[in-house]
């Protein structure tokens, strides 16, 4: 498993998105260097980390960070996961409690159903195929659709360059798994403070998530980018990461 680590003090673990990587927290981690240890890992079959396991479900990459912290001899660290990473975030901190101090989610589904239908499709076996097999008519389509996702101009290169690392099993079964979630009741039994940052431009996964983590989370604090889309960190950097410090920091 790859991951990478940086800066000195109290830990903090990043977790990626669907088909993203390490990667998207690289300027999160360097502003946050001089106060935090930060280590962002790549979920198995994603970017650098193996591509051979018998299973790619939401709950493998839930043991994995358990596995993670046990390995490193990280006792307990606050978890900062963008959408898929931000479910497997809420998730961990349900099932291991004592293991995570606070949760930030940014653009998560708290439910399935809220993502995308392109995405929430890609969980079909059939499309998964075609998909995965025909990368170059998806990279086609995330040229033209990038404009509308993020502000960012690198970020087709960023996830062109996460794609080309996938297999057709892990692109089905990790979405298939995100579709079918539903982290309400994780929310509800969570004692550490919730951090939501969501984009209000999002086309990825609904927005309006930010209000359900209201409802049902303990003690939420919701922080809504008018300018963003599915990327925060990408679209209002200085606004995200000043938003993320404070959170870390109270």
């Amino acid at each position: 498993m790859h991951y990478q680590v940086q800066g000195r003090g109290r830990p903090v673990l990043f977790l990626h998105g669907w088909l993203g990587s390490w990667g998207l927290w690289q300027e999160t981690m360097n502003f946050l260097q001089s106060d935090y240890r930060t280590y962002a890992l790549d979920f198995w079959v994603f970017g650098e980390s193996g591509k051979k396991r018998p299973s790619y479900e939401f709950g493998d990459f839930v043991r994995l960070v358990d596995q993670f912290m046990d390995a490193l001899g990280i006792v307990q660290a606050p978890l900062v996961g963008h959408s898929m990473g931000g479910s497997v975030s809420v998730a961990v901190a349900e099932k291991y409690p004592q293991r995570v101090t606070k949760v930030s989610v940014i653009g998560s589904p708290i439910v399935g159903s809220s993502l995308a239908l392109p995405l929430k499709l890609a969980g079909y076996k059939p499309i998964a195929w075609t998909v995965h097999n025909m990368l170059w008519a998806l990279r086609l389509g995330i040229k033209i659709a990038a404009p509308r996702i993020t502000t960012d101009a690198r970020w087709p290169d960023i996830i062109n360059n996460d794609l080309s690392r996938t297999t057709v099993d892990s692109f089905l079964q990790s979405i298939r798994s995100l579709r079918s979630t539903d982290l309400r009741g994780n929310l509800a039994a969570l004692p550490m403070p919730v951090q939501g940052i969501y984009g209000q431009k999002d086309n990825i996964v609904n927005p309006r998530q930010g209000e359900v983590l209201e409802k049902v989370a303990a003690h939420p604090q919701v922080v809504r980018m008018e300018h963003a889309g599915h990327f925060p960190m990408l679209d209002q950097p200085r606004a995200f990461m000043a938003a993320l410090k404070q959170f870390l920091d109270e």
